[in-house]
């Protein structure tokens, strides 16, 4: 069953472009839009008191709706805070998280982490800020086993993971040992859930959430555009972050002059004024699903369907010389295939010069496969392949 028609302003607006980067840049459904400008009216028609309806309506809706597509359940949604971004969230845990050594921030994290964290911890360490540990992804078969042994060294103060790692696609199973480790005095455990929220179904459900941080957003898979960071936050860790905005006192303003309050939940990690559009967007995008009769399973169903038939196609084409990072198999499965091959960048070039849209990371070309795609578009990717 083709969905193009709740993309249909997405896809109008450049008729000709074939677009397979739905894990970089998902098109935006139009119930998007809706979402947008009802943020848009809201300002106009409620000015200055728009902050009770933010905070007392759209904000709660929002946080229900990502602890119930995280497997949380909706009952939990105290425990989600949202940013503009996940960056903005490292920040904030790697200045909370304890030092159990009295020095710099002892990280564990692997060699496929997403750009900002890799780049940010590369920083820290250049300045002496923390230490940090890396375990190779590769070879991949074992590296659950191998995290799961650093991570249970006691040498660290902040573990970090992805759940699917944003280059390859591999899917990093199960977190359960890693997230046991977990404690209020350290370590902390920290999940990127940027390419499995709204990929896999319940990612994290089973009472992860009482012991680990979350990390995702609503960029990709959950069709709702930039501006949603959000991180799901255990009980207990961080009581009083030293990274703080005016919002992590949100519900109290009546402290006294010079006081530092803090919410007893997610809140506490909160910064200050944010642009709250896009959790609007996230809303609508939710009634969109819901009216549908659309989720989680049922999208991951239909997307595995195209990536087989991507998989059977592209053997036919200069792809049959690469290395498919993440077979497709019974199991959860990233929403993107990923190949290695020397010639990936030039591909993409080649690709996009077409007008069709993937994207590249090293030597390893991404396919990324959405709502908006049907058999159609696979097989006329297929033939652009063959043209390289």
């Amino acid at each position: 069953m083709s969905h193009k028609r709740l993309f249909s302003r997405s896809l109008e607006a450049a008729p000709d472009r074939l677009h397979f980067a739905a894990h970089s840049h998902h098109l935006w459904p139009d119930a998007s839009r809706e979402g947008q400008v009802a943020c848009w009216d809201d300002a106009a028609r409620l000015a200055d008191l728009k902050w009770d309806r933010v905070m007392g309506e759209v904000w709660p809706e929002a946080a229900r709706h990502v602890a119930t597509e995280l497997g949380m359940g909706g009952d939990k949604a105290d425990r989600i805070v949202f940013a503009a971004n996940t960056h903005d969230f490292i920040l904030r845990l790697a200045a909370a998280a304890p030092r159990r050594a009295r020095g710099p921030l002892r990280v564990l994290a692997s060699d496929g982490e997403f750009h900002s964290a890799r780049r940010q911890f590369a920083r820290w360490l250049e300045a002496g800020e923390i230490i940090l540990d890396t375990v190779p992804t590769a070879p991949w078969e074992d590296f659950a086993e191998r995290f799961t042994a650093a991570a249970k060294t006691g040498r660290h103060d902040l573990v970090m993971v992805s759940q699917v790692m944003f280059g390859t696609g591999r899917v990093t199973a199960p977190i359960e040992p890693i997230v046991e480790l977990a404690d209020p005095d350290g370590p902390w455990v920290v999940i990127d859930g940027y390419h499995s929220f709204m990929a896999i179904d319940a990612p994290f459900g089973g009472g992860l959430s009482d012991k680990a941080f979350f990390l995702g957003g609503g960029y990709k898979y959950a069709m709702a555009g930039e501006g949603m960071g959000f991180m799901s936050c255990p009980p207990g860790f961080g009581d009083r972050p030293p990274l703080t905005g005016w919002f992590a006192e949100f519900e109290d303003l009546t402290l006294p002059p010079g006081m530092v309050g803090y919410a007893s939940n997610a809140m506490r990690f909160m910064g200050a004024t944010f642009d709250p559009s896009a959790l609007y967007r996230w809303n609508a995008v939710r009634a969109m699903l819901e009216a549908e009769g659309l989720d989680t399973a049922g999208i991951s169903a239909q997307v595995a369907a195209l990536q087989q038939q991507a998989v059977d196609v592209f053997a036919d084409t200069p792809l049959a010389d690469a290395e498919l990072l993440n077979p497709l198999g019974d199991g959860p499965h990233a929403r993107f295939l990923a190949y290695r091959h020397e010639q990936a960048a030039a591909w993409c070039d080649a690709l996009k010069a077409e007008g069709v849209v993937t994207d590249v990371r090293g030597d390893v070309i991404r396919f990324g496969f959405g709502l908006y795609h049907d058999a159609d578009d696979v097989a006329a990717l297929a033939r652009a392949l063959r043209g390289l």
